[in-house]
């Protein structure tokens, strides 16, 4: 069922799970579509209808019991088995990614780093090794990772791209503005552009 929900609707859900996290900290037992429509900037018939996606979480006109419906998001977005995970590119960026990886984000397991400067390489990194990017390929073949954090240029994603599809990673956090999901099939891409956010929050202010 979860194959054939639309991406906006995938997107949406760790807003829910934000959300409903804090208000379940804080002691909210019941919400209605119409209390989270509110906090999430949609409708209510919108919220219902992401739900229904999977099957709804509640009864109309009762509301959403927080506890249930967080339980029923975490179910959804994570697993027991955490992704095994790769970091390429240990600039600052990658420093910054790596720390957030270990200390905050769910259901990933960040395994080894890699780079390609002498300097960098055999030091540790969120206490994992930064190895050689050249051992890429052995590592992959050893480990089999499933996702890949790109904290490096366009160029160099671009360049190094066939050998990671070739290596059967089919995840991929893409902070390198080259966008693999156009040339490759059957992968998943998430694309995080920090210039386009940084420029539509000055357009916004500009034009409020």
């Amino acid at each position: 069922m979860q194959n054939k929900v639309s991406l906006p609707v995938i997107k949406r859900l760790p807003k829910y799970y934000r959300y409903l996290s804090d208000m379940h900290k804080n002691g909210v037992v019941k919400v209605s579509s119409s209390e989270l429509a509110k906090i999430m900037g949609t409708t209510a018939s919108q919220v219902r209808q992401d739900f229904n996606c999977f099957g709804g979480f509640g009864q109309q006109g009762i509301g959403y019991h927080v506890d249930v419906l967080l339980r029923e998001i975490t179910n959804l977005l994570f697993s027991e088995k955490k992704l095994d995970t790769i970091l390429i590119g240990t600039g600052r960026l990658g420093r910054a990614i790596s720390g957030y990886l270990t200390a905050e984000a769910k259901g990933y397991q960040l395994i080894a780093a890699f780079d390609k400067n002498p300097e960098e390489i055999g030091r540790q990194l969120s206490g994992v090794d930064i190895l050689d990017i050249a051992d890429l390929e052995s590592f992959c073949k050893e480990h089999h990772p499933e996702v890949a954090v790109l904290c490096i240029p366009r160029q160099s994603a671009q360049e190094l791209a066939p050998s990671l599809v070739a290596l059967g990673i089919k995840g991929y956090w893409n902070f390198s503005h080259y966008d693999l999901s156009v040339v490759y099939d059957g992968i998943t891409v998430e694309n995080v552009h920090l210039g386009d956010s940084l420029i539509s929050l000055g357009y916004r202010v500009r034009n409020n």
